[in-house]
């Protein structure tokens, strides 16, 4: 009998440790697979989750696309507020180890890259590709230019007001811009109250006979149209931002020829996580001084970064060199035009289907990259609530769980929201979906 009770309380103890076992395991699965909720006004926020941006502790966090969508995906809210440029990760997925790069310990330790350098912290590889891609690519000109490091083209933003912001003006210097204007660059020109610059809105009201700062951003974000300075009159200095000045957004009809113009490797290439930008500046003191302020701000740029952007740059002139060959069936530049191309055809069946929105339409231009006649496909879709009893957009598709960023802040109507066209494959074709079944 005894031996019997022995038998019978370890085959219970197995057992029980078992079943503690499973339950750890499942409360930790559980525990992992949270996600960010979002509350808003007549939505339960226990059933809001996040298809892009999840908890960066969650083991899924850096692959959302592999997330159940559950019935329909229709409890997942789409967030397409961000321009977070991961479409491109099937691209560099495909390109294997081609863009990989190894750092040894011991590299990149010093402050500088180049101290006969007007930016000392730019690397000079880093330098090389850049002219290498843009003349590839021919959207801007780099003969007699000085290039400027930052630490995306945000900093590049603020370096550029520092550096062209008069320093013994008795009241700061206007910045403005046409309407609808990039929703950052009031918050950006303010943020730090300098007093050598203030947010003075749109350019094209703008009547104040004193110096001011144009931004021209072309393509337009967030409406896609290529621009030029919209004010008319003396004592005004031009930045250009030419983040989407590249041909899977816009045709390259001419190499920008500007006194100063700023570029992001975010947008070339979906690398956002980099931080890294650049000028192209003509005047050598307006140089210095957006040198200095880097300097001064972040005591440079990281070298690691621009060794890897480098990389990639190369990378992508390679394709665009070397496309049809074995290394590269074709260009990044196709393959990304091809992808932008889908995204906004599908875009117009869906807005068509539904019935109460309206998008832009872009008149086609030769482009010398491409060697054809083609239209515009945005970054960004700058689309529109048609509907009389529809006076917020945002909102109206925030009840839809589709976040996006309204007209408001890009100093016009709310009627209209800007949607990111630049998320991975799942989310998008999840918006897609969703977005063509809405009725007023």
């Amino acid at each position: 009998m005894g031996r019997v009770i022995k038998v019978i309380s370890l085959k219970h103890f197995f057992v029980l440790s078992m079943a503690l076992n499973v339950s750890l395991i499942l409360r930790a699965i559980n525990q992992d697979n949270r996600a960010p909720m979002a509350v808003q006004k007549g939505i339960n926020a226990a059933q809001m989750t996040f298809l892009s941006f999840p908890l960066l502790s969650s083991p899924t966090a850096a692959t959302p696309a592999t997330q159940p969508l559950g019935q329909n995906g229709r409890e997942r809210v789409i967030n397409l507020d961000h321009g977070d440029p991961t479409m491109y990760e099937k691209y560099w997925k495909q390109m294997g180890d081609k863009a990989t790069i190894v750092i040894p310990g011991w590299q990149s330790m010093s402050y500088f890259s180049d101290v006969k350098n007007l930016c000392w912290f730019l690397e000079p590889e880093f330098a090389t590709q850049i002219v290498r891609v843009h003349k590839v690519v021919g959207n801007a000109l780099t003969e007699g230019r000085h290039i400027v490091v930052g630490t995306g083209s945000s900093q590049l933003f603020s370096a550029a007001l520092y550096a062209l912001a008069p320093q013994d003006a008795s009241n700061p210097i206007s910045v403005v811009s046409a309407a609808p204007y990039y929703s950052c660059y009031p918050l950006m020109t303010d943020s730090i109250k300098s007093g050598l610059h203030k947010w003075a809105g749109d350019a094209k009201v703008f009547n104040k006979d004193e110096p001011y700062i144009e931004l021209v951003t072309s393509p337009n974000n967030p409406d896609g149209f290529v621009r030029h300075s919209m004010v008319n009159r003396t004592g005004g200095i031009l930045v250009h931002d030419l983040a989407y000045y590249w041909p899977q957004y816009t045709p390259i009809s001419s190499p920008a020829d500007n006194d100063l113009t700023l570029f992001t490797v975010s947008k070339i290439t979906g690398h956002a996580g980099m931080r890294i930008g650049w000028a192209l500046v003509k005047d050598v003191e307006v140089a210095k001084r957006m040198t200095k302020f880097i300097e001064l701000n972040t005591i440079g740029v990281s070298k690691d970064s621009q060794i890897r952007a480098a990389k990639v740059l190369e990378v992508v002139s390679d394709s665009c060199e070397q496309a049809g060959g074995s290394e590269h069936v074709e260009s990044f530049f196709h393959f990304s035009h091809a992808l932008m191309t889908e995204r906004w055809r599908m875009l117009r069946d869906a807005v068509k289907r539904s019935g109460i929105f309206s998008l832009p339409e872009f008149s086609s231009a030769h482009c010398n990259f491409f060697d054809n006649n083609l239209g515009s496909q945005p970054a960004f879709a700058w689309l529109k609530c048609d509907g009389d009893d529809v006076d917020d957009c945002e909102s109206f598709l925030r009840r839809h769980k589709i976040l996006t960023r309204g007209g408001k802040h890009f100093g016009v109507s709310p009627k209209y929201v800007r949607i990111s066209m630049m998320d991975r494959e799942e989310t998008y074709d999840l918006f897609i979906q969703r977005l063509s079944q809405i009725r007023s």
